[in-house]
């Protein structure tokens, strides 16, 4: 599960460029990307600053520059996203923190790890290309 909304709100950003991709000379600000997904502009700024830095988007400056995706959306996943942003978190244990792997596994253990793998995959499989509004 993204456990970090500023996850949330960067594929919410992420999504809006995906949907501009096929127009080869649409940008878009990070003020326009705000109001777009409805989110405050200093927040988008700074993820913007991260998914630039990470080659995720490209940035140019200045009157008429704004972001765009740096490859194709369908060469960028949920998780190329996530990655940025959220923290590895321990697996839910019913016996509480630290119990799972340093003694026998808790009933829920199998159940857990399952549905993480799942969420996981479907980071890795899942990419923009699902917003791309091509022609």
């Amino acid at each position: 599960m993204l456990q970090q909304k500023t996850t949330q709100n960067a594929i919410a950003v992420m999504s809006r460029l995906a949907e501009l991709y096929s127009d080869s000379t649409a940008v878009a600000s990070s003020r326009e990307l705000a109001k777009s997904r409805n989110l405050p502009a200093p927040l988008v700024a700074k993820i913007m600053t991260e998914l630039s830095r990470s080659g995720l988007v490209s940035g140019s400056p200045g009157p008429g520059g704004g972001y765009r995706l740096a490859k194709p959306p369908a060469s960028i996943s949920l998780k190329d996203v996530a990655m940025l942003f959220e923290r590895e978190t321990e697996t839910l244990c019913a016996y509480g923190p630290g119990w799972c792997g340093n003694n026998d596994p808790c009933p829920l253990h199998n159940s857990v790890v399952a549905m993480k793998q799942v969420f996981e995959d479907y980071l890795t499989n899942t990419t923009f290309a699902l917003f791309d509004k091509q022609p």
